[in-house]
């Protein structure tokens, strides 16, 4: 038996032997940001995978989420559920089998941006005003897309600062998704599209209970990516801290 957060926060003990599938963000969960799967973590994920099915659920495009994995054998969901992969054994590499392109109004964006930028003094920053990603996702830099780590890093740890203003800025995009993201930033995906959608889509698509499956991660808190499973149904174990994800799973394994 395993301690799983239920819907409400409230806490439930599950038999493991039920378990399906295992699920689970990147960043922060089972690396630092944009970092390496270090050899501890690989053999945290090999011990799961000898029982359970595993599934990344990621913000980032599927290849570039292999390519920080280093080729893990992982099926990937990417963009928020845009983007489908599953790993090809022979090839040793991922054949993506959905690719969702969204169209963007650039000039509606880069006025609402600008917009914020002048409200709360974000007027300098380093290189574009606006990140597009490829599958329409965008990203609101508020020190640029060129901005120097550590001042990213120093800007909002504690996403006070964003919070702050994330009511106004879902007001303002609201044909997407808007989450905190990483240090210094606000992603959107277009609706519907989450991580809940996606994670209940691809149960949908392999005849898979929710009841059935676990989610790892760390950015479950407000305005986070990972808000919408840790509000679900959906079994959710929560990190804090990427070092600690070898220690959390160990009930899942022995």
């Amino acid at each position: 038996m395993i301690e799983i957060k239920t819907l409400g926060g409230e806490k439930k003990k599950i038999d493991k032997s039920k378990i399906k599938l295992i699920a689970m963000d990147l960043d922060g969960t089972l690396t630092q940001h944009k970092q390496p799967l270090d050899a501890e973590h690989k053999r945290a994920l090999d011990a799961l995978s000898k029982r359970y099915k595993l599934l990344m659920v990621g913000a980032g495009q599927a290849r570039r989420i292999f390519n920080q994995m280093e080729a893990y054998p992982i099926d990937i969901i990417g963009n928020y559920g845009l983007q489908y992969a599953v790993y090809n054994k022979d090839k040793k590499d991922i054949d993506i089998l959905r690719d969702e392109i969204f169209e963007t109004n650039k000039e509606e964006i880069e006025s609402k941006v600008t917009y914020f930028r002048e409200k709360y003094n974000f007027s300098e920053y380093r290189g574009e005003n606006v990140e597009y990603h490829s599958s329409g996702c965008i990203t609101f830099p508020i020190l640029g897309t060129k901005a120097i780590q550590e001042d990213k890093l120093a800007f909002d740890p504690d996403r006070k600062k964003r919070r702050l203003i994330y009511n106004e800025v879902l007001e303002a995009f609201s044909d997407y998704n808007v989450f905190v993201g990483g240090s210094s930033s606000f992603d959107m995906s277009p609706k519907p599209y989450n991580k809940y959608y996606a994670l209940e889509l691809y149960c949908k698509e392999n005849g898979i209970n929710h009841e059935s499956v676990v989610y790892i991660g760390d950015d479950y808190g407000y305005g986070g990516n990972d808000e919408s499973i840790y509000n679900s149904d959906f079994n959710y174990l929560t990190i804090d801290n990427y070092e600690d994800f070898p220690v959390i799973i160990k009930p899942l394994v022995y």
